[in-house]
């Protein structure tokens, strides 16, 4: 059997069926109750080429809903298309009694929420996978609002989760010679430090002591998943903006370089929010880095602390720090502080201790880290390094973090025990010039002078 050809017949059936439903339509928007029966039939479906066709106009149908009636669909989906509960009743009496495999696979597919299985018939038609994406991206646009649909996010991500396996991922260098399709959207896709134009690409592309690497799907076509930016530079580097502005790294040949500072990871893709792409991706970037270029012994990032400032403001107002600290705090408010040196320097003093209390010690209801990029590294297996005093001193970097970035040390030989130690007791991996800080924090906590 020739299986192109069938997939061509399928996607041709896919294809005619879309043009047909372009040709008939009214121009009328449909409504979410036709969008449910047209499920409701999908799963009502049995043959595989009209099952793609049927997919492919429920698909049709939800692009051209409103966005309120989007709203209606989803909170049908979460009441119709939910598991059955008189039939995992009936399920799991007849597990009770049997206790064995035949019956707990009827249990298993009792639990699992109709809706699991429609999204799955969805993602048949071509262009399915991009779609459904795009479905999970509204999806999470209204969970604030209506929490009682994280149950359906749910079962995206977890359908998501084996559809976006590392065995799908493919790794692929951006450099100047990548399609300018695709270095479009590096531009768009770029979430940590701006790139203002092509000029601006072309700085962080084409130098010889930059590398980009971004993972794509096959589903998905030339559309990155994630991708990073390392910069290759002699010692590990503390500020951002003389990366970003193409200044001397302290090599002239990448084979002098010791470090792979990555300086950037963007997710693209905001329907795959909560997939970990990140640490499969700075794990193979290390690989390829490392093979490339076998005398780099540091692998690192320059990482930027979001919400700090915000934390940090909150700390003027907390009378359990004594009055000298707060005053020094009020100096943040002037918006050109970083440019008296004075200031700055008393400032130094007080600020870096907190930001090592607020990455080691402030946790979440889980008992993690509070800042989420704290997270993410560390629960790669990272080391908390350094922290840096004017890291970056952008409009951007000076209202989120009060200038300071961080550096996150991948040491080869430590990640999995990190990781395992995180993992089983949130410990935060730490230099000992952190562990000092942590201590100063303390101390000045107490009023006593952070020496």
């Amino acid at each position: 059997m020739n299986m192109t050809f069938l997939q061509e017949m399928f996607q041709s059936i896919t294809q005619r069926d879309a043009l047909l439903r372009r040709r008939q339509g009214d121009g009328t928007p449909p409504d979410h109750r036709r969008l449910v029966e047209a499920c409701q039939r999908l799963l009502e479906s049995d043959g595989e080429a009209s099952s793609i066709a049927l997919a492919s106009r429920a698909l049709g149908m939800y692009q051209r809903l409103a966005p309120a009636e989007r709203l209606r669909f989803f909170e049908r989906l979460a009441s119709d298309f939910a598991a059955e509960p008189a039939q995992i009743d009936a399920a799991y009496a007849r597990y009770a009694e049997q206790r064995d495999n035949a019956s707990l696979e009827v249990l298993f597919e009792a639990c699992e929420p109709r809706r699991q299985e429609l999204i799955r018939r969805l993602n048949l038609t071509s262009g399915g996978t991009v779609e459904l994406v795009r479905m999970r991206e509204d999806l999470l646009g209204l969970l604030r609002e209506h929490p009682e649909l994280s149950a359906i996010d749910a079962d995206f991500a977890h359908l998501f989760g084996s559809w976006f396996n590392r065995g799908f991922l493919m790794l692929k260098r951006i450099d100047w010679d990548t399609p300018a399709s695709i270095l479009e959207k590096i531009i768009r896709y770029e979430a940590v430090h701006e790139i203002r134009d092509w000029d601006d690409l072309r700085r962080r592309l084409d130098a010889r002591d930059r590398r980009c690497f971004a993972f794509f799907h096959p589903a998905i076509g030339d559309d990155p998943l994630i991708f990073v930016e390392v910069a290759l530079h002699k010692g590990l580097p503390a500020r951002i903006q003389p990366i970003l502005a193409g200044e001397d790294t302290g090599i002239e040949d990448p084979e002098l370089a010791d470090t792979a500072a990555f300086f950037g990871i963007s997710n693209c893709q905001t329907g795959l929010r909560g997939i970990s792409f990140g640490n499969f991706l700075i794990k193979q970037v290390v690989q390829e880095l490392k093979q490339a270029l076998p005398q780099l012994r540091h692998f690192v990032t320059l990482s930027p602390v979001p919400d700090f400032a915000q934390w940090l403001a909150e700390r003027r107002d907390d009378e359990a720090l004594p009055e000298a600290v707060r005053k020094s705090l009020a100096e943040l408010e002037d918006p050109d502080w970083h440019r008296d040196a004075e200031s700055a320097e008393r400032l130094k003093a007080v600020v870096k201790p907190l930001a090592a209390r607020y990455l080691v010690d402030e946790k979440n209801a889980r008992g993690l880290p509070l800042n989420p990029v704290a997270r993410f590294h560390l629960g790669n297996g990272a080391e908390l390094h350094r922290i840096n005093w004017l890291g970056d001193v952008s409009a951007k970097g000076l209202k989120q973090a009060a200038g300071l970035m961080v550096n996150y040390l991948y040491v080869l030989d430590d990640i999995e025990r990190n990781h395992e130690n995180y993992t089983a007791n949130a410990t935060v991996a730490r230099s000992s010039e952190v562990k000092d800080l942590v201590r100063k924090a303390r101390k000045l906590a107490k009023g006593e002078t952070a020496q």
